[in-house]
């Protein structure tokens, strides 16, 4: 991941961890549900990130063992490797990471406390419920990003097959998600999409 160039000054990363202080607050369904807005924020507003350092940063995360959230941290990475070496890329590491998990872990460890405690509302009850359509919509908003970063072409259908078939297998069977990475990558490297 070769990116160009950038001079960050102070206001900018101040700027970069407020804006993940923000999304952290928004990552109901995990950090990766924000990744259409650090798209838009990184990529195409501030222009930190160019479009392969973006996708490759989330591809390499979600590939490696680990936490979900770890894409934020090769972002920050990349960002901070655009600004001028390493120091700048632990920076810029270090930065991403802590604002996207303070705000949510406070919240959720207090909202936790009290929703046990309130359990039986049926306000808690009604909450929890109305939740799942905004996790699925955000993941949705998110794999369009993603699939769509190198521009929607026709001749990319057998990728677009793939994609509509795994999704389809995996919400209506019980077949194990790893078993569809790995016919993915197979397939890839294959030269058959």
């Amino acid at each position: 991941m070769t990116g160009t160039s950038i001079v960050l000054s102070q206001a900018d990363w101040l700027s970069l961890f407020v804006h993940y202080l923000a999304l952290s607050l928004l990552s109901v369904g995990g950090a990766i549900t924000t990744a259409p807005d650090m798209h838009r924020y990184l990529v195409q507003e501030k222009a930190w990130l160019s479009e392969p350092q973006f996708s490759a940063s989330i591809s390499i995360a979600q590939a490696a063992p680990g936490p979900n959230v770890l894409f934020v941290a090769l972002l920050g990475w990349n960002v901070g490797l655009n600004a001028g070496g390493l120091w700048m890329a632990l920076f810029g590491m270090a930065l991403c990471m802590l604002g996207i998990m303070l705000p949510s872990t406070t919240l959720t460890y207090m909202a936790a406390r009290w929703g046990h405690a309130n359990r039986e509302l049926r306000a808690v009850r009604a909450f929890k419920q109305g939740m799942a359509p905004v996790v699925v919509a955000l993941l949705v908003a998110t794999g369009w990003i993603l699939a769509t970063a190198n521009g929607y072409e026709l001749r990319n259908w057998p990728t677009w097959a793939l994609a509509l078939a795994s999704t389809l297998l995996v919400w209506r069977t019980r077949i194990h998600l790893l078993w569809l990475l790995g016919a993915g990558a197979i397939a890839g490297w294959l030269g058959w999409v």
